[in-house]
């Protein structure tokens, strides 16, 4: 297995380019590929997981053409093929969520199928929501995951109810599908809704291509259904997860990184993280387009964190946690066993190897920060354990970090923007 070596660093000052959204560009290649006419979408982020989608959208007749850094993508006005064989998705969860509504628009079988781990990540809230409104969808192996076989007939409308869910992609899911449903559509949702700023930013989409949800309160959608989604124009913002690998890097190593292009007033819920390192002791300005980073001396002293409306950074702020004086003690992100690894576990088992005390608890972990030491990093095949590892490497001597490829499947570029810290 290939892997490589982080090179310590004494100080970093820098300017990064961090890609495009990978929540706003899937919702806005998948609204584009619904509507009528054509979209151009400027500044996507072309990774591993949006080729999968990518190429799961022309099986179900869109067009999708790269220019110049933009995709064109010409609509299908809602009337999607069948296609000739499985869409495969590789690891893309969002995808086979958020595909598995999509579907359902069209006429006749449909399997959605990926990589092995893609088939241990669930669908079972998803699949009995569309089978309340009339849709045969079922597992084709384990009850509740993918790969799943849908038979459609066109969406009806209807009323669906949520309850206890782990992931708000069920939310998104229904949502984009529902106003090309034949009548009108009620959400529910009963209990927490886990990473609730992916719904907020899905609705706030849906209206940019036209269409409309009326929130009667936080937990109840409504969408008139027969609408239609519209081609438009539009630049995809930078991916705040993306950029908080190097936050941590200005903060870990008391430098100033400026990271573009990120909007301070996003509805990326990600974009809190910047608020947990104010809290540290960091400074953090921003201009119209831009976001920096300076790093001083963190804060020492027991702190709790629930990151349940950011789950993708506790992978960061477990590498803060264990270079930072104190034990902190994160929550309510039980849901992150079930991404594109078992995150909580690999975690622990990862900063144990650095000599960093890690508890796994029910819904979250505690870390008593140290002094971590070098040492060879498995990352699970997951981008986000490669690039929060990579980080600690810059201040820790004698980190390695294995399969360091994993990071293409959101973040391509990942190493070379590294380099400039260098």
């Amino acid at each position: 297995m290939k892997m490589i070596e982080i090179k310590s660093l004494s100080q970093k000052n820098a300017l990064i380019t961090v890609p495009g959204s990978k929540s706003y560009t899937q919702r806005a290649m998948i609204m584009a590929a619904l509507a009528e006419g054509n979209s151009l979408l400027r500044g996507p982020l072309i990774s591993e997981d949006t080729s999968y989608l990518a190429e799961a959208l022309r099986l179900l007749g869109a067009g999708l053409e790269s220019r110049n850094g933009d995709l064109l993508v010409q609509g299908t006005a809602g009337r999607i093929s069948r296609p000739p064989k499985a869409i495969y998705l590789g690891y893309n969860g969002t995808a086979m969520r958020l595909l598995t509504t999509v579907v359902c628009l069209g006429q006749g079988e449909f399997l959605l199928t990926g990589a092995p781990r893609l088939l241990e990540r669930p669908l079972q809230p998803l699949l009995t929501a569309l089978r309340t409104l009339g849709v045969k969808a079922a597992s084709q192996g384990k009850p509740g995951f993918p790969p799943v076989l849908i038979e459609a007939n066109g969406l009806q409308g209807g009323k669906v109810t949520l309850k206890n869910i782990e992931s708000s992609q069920y939310i998104s899911s229904l949502l984009i599908s529902a106003p090309l449903a034949g009548g009108d559509f009620t959400l529910k949702i009963e209990g927490p809704i886990p990473s609730l700023p992916y719904v907020e930013m899905t609705v706030a989409q849906m209206k940019q291509f036209g269409v409309e949800v009326t929130r009667e309160n936080k937990n109840c959608f409504f969408i008139e259904g027969r609408q239609k989604y519209q081609g438009i124009d539009c630049r995809i913002e930078g991916d705040v997860s993306s950029a908080s690998y190097f936050f941590l890097a200005a903060s870990l190593g008391r430098g100033t990184i400026r990271v573009r292009p990120i909007f301070s007033e996003t509805l990326q819920g990600d974009i809190r993280f910047i608020r947990i390192l104010e809290r540290l002791g960091c400074t953090i300005s921003h201009g119209d387009h831009w976001l920096e980073v300076s790093g001083e001396k963190l804060i020492s002293g027991d702190l709790v964190f629930d990151l349940g409306d950011m789950p993708d950074m506790v992978p960061t702020l477990a590498i803060l946690a264990a270079c930072r004086p104190g034990r902190t003690i994160i929550t309510n992100v039980a849901h992150l066993r079930i991404k594109e690894s078992n995150r909580l576990d690999a975690l622990a088992r990862e900063l144990a190897k650095t000599g960093i005390k890690a508890e796994e608890t029910k819904d979250g972990l505690i870390i008593d920060g140290g002094k971590p030491h070098g040492a060879e990093i498995d990352t699970y095949n997951d981008h986000r354990i490669a690039m929060s590892f990579a980080v600690l490497g810059l201040v820790v001597p004698g980190i390695k970090i294995k399969d360091p490829d994993c990071v293409k499947k959101s973040f391509p570029g990942f190493w070379e923007e590294l380099r400039k810290l260098y």
